[in-house]
């Protein structure tokens, strides 16, 4: 049986680093968004022109183009059992895109689509987000109060000097979760009313919230 997995979660939920586990362990293509249009970009595709003709003029690359440059990517050979989406969709009209899709390329398939909603208190992905620091040599990512480095500011892995993200500030957090809950709430009911929607709780440690996807999943 095709499996078929759809990811939702707000900022700092950990949806990334699970679904990036994921997806080695199944051995199922991990598919975001962000990723696909860079690709497509780098790549000088049809597709990725157009996209990047709105994203140089600082405009939301529109439906068809994103629906477009996820089919290509959903009928590759890998996909053939299977995938995991990330980052899509994220407002009604692309959930209403991503099931033509589906229906065109599962027409001849015995699909098991889940769609796993990360749930966690508001205020945990505020304290992740403000006290997080990464390192700008190898990528390890720390945070202050939860697991910080061995020693203040310094990288544990390279010894290089760990940085914070400018946006990673407590009113930009806000906003964003703001933009998540108005975009995402719709869509929770979409899929709960069609018993696709399964809730997680995104709170504990990583192999604690890993164990509790393995078990949906």
């Amino acid at each position: 049986m095709k499996k078929e997995l759809l990811f939702m979660g707000p900022p700092a939920s950990g949806k990334g680093t699970q679904t990036n586990r994921l997806s080695k362990e199944m051995g199922l293509p991990h598919i975001d968004t962000g990723s696909l249009l860079r690709a497509a970009i780098k790549n000088e595709t049809e597709s990725g022109l157009i996209a990047k003709s709105y994203i140089d003029k600082g405009q939301l690359v529109p439906l068809e183009i994103v629906a477009k440059v996820i089919k290509e990517r959903l009928m590759e050979a890998d996909c053939q059992k299977g995938f995991i989406l990330d980052g899509f969709p994220r407002s009604l009209e692309q959930a209403v895109a991503l099931d033509e899709i589906r229906k065109e390329i599962d027409a001849k398939s015995d699909v098991d689509f889940k769609v796993i909603n990360f749930e966690i208190p508001e205020g945990i992905l505020l304290e992740r987000i403000v006290n997080r620091v990464s390192c700008p040599k190898c990528g390890e990512i720390y945070n202050k109060k939860f697991t910080p480095p061995k020693q203040d500011g310094i990288c544990d892995k390279c010894g290089a000097e760990l940085t914070q993200r400018k946006d990673d500030t407590e009113e930009v957090a806000k906003s964003r979760f703001e933009t998540y809950h108005r975009e995402t709430e719709p869509l929770v009911k979409f899929y709960n009313e069609r018993k696709e929607l399964i809730a997680l709780d995104a709170e504990g440690s990583s192999d604690e919230i890993y164990q509790r996807i393995k078990e949906i999943v």
